[in-house]
């Protein structure tokens, strides 16, 4: 475990707390809503999206693979299923597995749902993408929200040449058509909302938010 990773994992909730204020924490609301069934989330980080699930969601199982942030993952979760006010409120079964997005741990077809948001940006993309299609079952589908390349030339130039700075600091790309390589991998996009991630510096704003299916 480096002390880089230790301390990405550290701020991390503090990197992300005014975006979380200012429109993100209702961009995983809404998507989320559409979660149901059996669920797995990949890149779970520190826990950010537990609070929105919804009741639709039989089992959620939350893979991550760096050990500073499973142990706080670890944490939330305890802390999401413990009795709010001495009042034990009805929740999804949660597991939580130390894993990475391309070798996942799981049989074929057994999720309703996957999961994916701001992972796509710092994994191997197309085999990330071709385990999350293997463990979804026929009619499944892989809800998204990623940063990704930018539509307008310029930003995109932009992108490009700071790049190894956005690795350098955040540990991702933020220049990859993430929604192309969704469609290559087997999938069909059958919602999508073009948006923006909030308070993000310019290179890293533009996203996309959305729902595709398990292709057969």
């Amino acid at each position: 475990m480096s002390l880089r990773s230790r301390l990405f994992a550290l701020t991390y909730d503090r990197q992300l707390a005014r975006a979380e204020d200012a429109g993100l924490r209702a961009m995983r609301l809404r998507l989320l809503a559409g979660a149901g069934g059996d669920v797995l989330e990949i890149g779970g980080g520190t826990g950010g999206n537990l609070p929105c699930y919804g009741p639709a969601v039989g089992s959620l199982t939350v893979t991550e693979p760096d050990p500073s942030m499973l142990r706080r993952l670890e944490r939330r979760v305890r802390d999401h299923s413990a009795p709010e006010h001495g009042v034990l409120k009805p929740r999804p079964a949660i597991r939580v597995i130390r894993a990475p997005a391309e070798d996942l741990p799981f049989g074929d077809g057994s999720f309703d749902t996957a999961v994916s948001t701001l992972v796509l940006c710092g994994v191997d993309q197309p085999r990330a993408l071709r385990e999350l299609r293997r463990v979804l079952r026929p009619g499944g589908r892989l809800l998204f929200l990623e940063h990704v390349r930018s539509a307008d030339p310029a930003t995109a130039r932009l992108q490009d040449r700071v790049n190894w700075l956005n690795r350098l600091m955040v540990c991702c790309d933020c220049n990859r058509p993430t929604l192309d390589a969704i469609r290559r991998s087997g999938f069909t996009v059958t919602e999508l909302e073009h948006t923006a991630l909030p308070t993000a510096p310019a290179y890293v704003r533009p996203a996309v938010l959305g729902s595709a299916a398990r292709s057969a």
